[in-house]
């Protein structure tokens, strides 16, 4: 991995309301910690995040079945939460759906961008990361899933996905192992010790 790019999947204020406090925050702070990793070696982050139109007429069926307003356009529920450090010059995509690839233009930005490796982060583990995983594995990217940086309000369904995906769809590893895949690509061979 010496050229990855960071995706942060749907860290959305509607999503996040209803967490433990204790668990949105050490998810929020573990998300800025890989976002500060992945720019210390001058690697984009992307923002994805979810939004539909106020009369649902391109939301989920469910949600349009049941009146689910959630992420609606131009809400700040529908905003990236704001202790997160996104920088202006930050690719920001939105989705309608579970996968971070279907009907968006990530594809041509991860064309531009030429990365080696695409690093997930973000939530729902068993829904929106595992989606765009599998659609990522389908494209034949290496992936890595960020386990300090991927949640579930569904902790069955998290570890469930956790397992399921290691070493067949992505590798998994936390911040600190990131990190040094990094440092050890930035250190030239006759500097390590």
């Amino acid at each position: 991995m010496q050229k990855p790019v960071l995706l942060v999947i749907d860290m959305l204020n509607d999503f996040l309301e209803k967490w433990n406090s204790l668990q949105r925050d050490e998810l929020l702070r573990a998300i800025n910690e890989l976002v500060q990793i992945m720019r210390k070696a001058s690697r984009p982050v992307i923002w994805v995040r979810q939004e539909f139109e106020p009369d649902l007429s391109d939301a989920f069926p469910e949600m349009k079945a049941k009146g689910i307003r959630v992420a609606i356009k131009d809400t700040t529920g529908s905003q990236i939460d704001p202790r997160l450090d996104v920088d202006p010059s930050d690719t920001v995509i939105v989705k309608k759906r579970y996968s971070a690839f279907f009907g968006t233009h990530l594809d041509e930005v991860l064309a531009r961008l030429q990365p080696d490796c695409l690093v997930l982060a973000g939530i729902n583990t068993h829904a929106c990361i595992r989606a765009t995983a599998i659609d990522a594995y389908q494209r034949d990217w290496p992936l890595i899933l960020a386990t300090d940086c991927v949640d579930s309000y569904d902790r069955e369904h998290h570890d469930v996905t956790l397992k399921y995906m290691q070493d067949k769809i992505a590798a998994l590893r936390t911040n600190r192992e990131i990190d040094a895949m990094l440092n050890a690509k930035r250190v030239g061979p006759e500097e390590r010790t």
